[in-house]
């Protein structure tokens, strides 16, 4: 029975009071954006603000002192023919490559396995996560001993085949390798883990479907599971390009909490350089300067990125 059906008397009322229609326009177009709003004050605070101080400041020649002289882009200009500044943009970037590409690959395989029937499956899936939550500090110890030059494990093992001792920590390529060994041992169960929540959202009828049709487990993963979980690679690509440029703690204590990067900065990142140039040398437009063009590289990688969704995508 409808409402119109009803007699007059016994129909409910269609207007509601004023102030209850206040109360619910109120609902609807204010507490969305109340409830929200903390994030947004948040990023205004640490994120907005932080922002145009080191824009306005890398405009400066400003000191410990606190004086300050106007440069305009001259502090820009002076990075741009900074030979410590190249180094470090260079150690970065070699880092983040030795890095992140076989990161993303264990990271793939490891939570292909992980999809998989296993007995204690939940134990196994949150052991990954282990090195995450283990202190920087105790892994660059632990680390710092694998990669010693006289009694590492790591050359131990390289006398098998006959390789020389390597001093990791005074050359420029296996300084590299033995922090992005350092990188990949802690980030890449967390990673997994995010490729392993995208595998589980794809349907699993494709692959019973598949099945039937006689495709193998290694034609199944090749065919239908990297194809469904290419908006999770973007993401989990996008996020090691960021964490990988802004690189600073696995390098630091590599070399017992000093931001040189060794002897000769052989592994100095932009991070490094900016910590260095702000808080020991004191120069703070300098270090500024160098922290936006650390934010263009950023956004440089981001836009590749961008351009790598756009072209697996199939958009135009």
């Amino acid at each position: 029975m409808s409402i119109d059906t009803l007699p007059r008397a016994v129909r409910p009322s269609r207007h509601h009071p004023p102030g209850r229609r206040w109360r619910s326009r109120l609902d609807v177009k204010v507490m969305p954006y109340t409830l929200v709003s903390p994030y947004f004050i948040l990023f205004a605070a640490f994120g907005l603000f932080p922002l145009a101080f080191t824009l306005y400041y890398s405009l400066y020649d400003y000191d410990l002192a606190g004086t300050t002289e106007w440069t305009g882009l001259g502090n820009y200009a002076k990075l741009l023919a900074d030979e410590d500044f190249w180094n470090a943009v260079t150690n970065t970037v070699g880092i983040f490559f030795l890095a992140t590409i076989p990161q993303l690959l264990l990271a793939l395989f490891l939570a292909n396995a992980l999809n998989k029937r296993l007995r204690l499956r939940l134990a196994i899936r949150m052991s990954v996560l282990l090195p995450l939550v283990t202190s920087v500090v105790a892994v660059a110890v632990v680390f710092t001993q694998l990669f010693a030059r006289d009694w590492g494990l790591v050359n131990w093992i390289l006398s098998w085949f006959g390789v020389d001792a390597i001093n990791w920590r005074a050359e420029r390529i296996p300084s590299w390798l033995a922090i992005a060994t350092m990188v990949d041992w802690r980030w890449t169960g967390y990673n997994a883990i995010i490729f392993l929540a995208g595998m589980q959202t794809i349907p699993r009828d494709l692959y019973e479907a598949a099945a039937i049709d006689g495709a193998s487990r290694r034609r199944q993963f090749w065919q239908i599971t990297l194809p469904m979980l290419r908006p999770t690679m973007i993401f989990v690509v996008l996020n090691s390009t960021i964490g990988g440029l802004t690189l600073f703690s696995e390098p630091t204590t590599f070399y017992n909490g000093n931001v040189d990067g060794g002897s000769q900065g052989q592994f100095q990142t932009v991070a490094m350089f900016v910590v260095k140039q702000g808080f020991r040398e004191f120069d703070y437009g300098y270090a500024a300067a160098a922290a936006w063009l650390l934010f263009l590289l950023i956004l440089i990688g981001a836009l590749v990125n961008f351009m790598f969704v756009r072209r697996i995508g199939g958009t135009k």
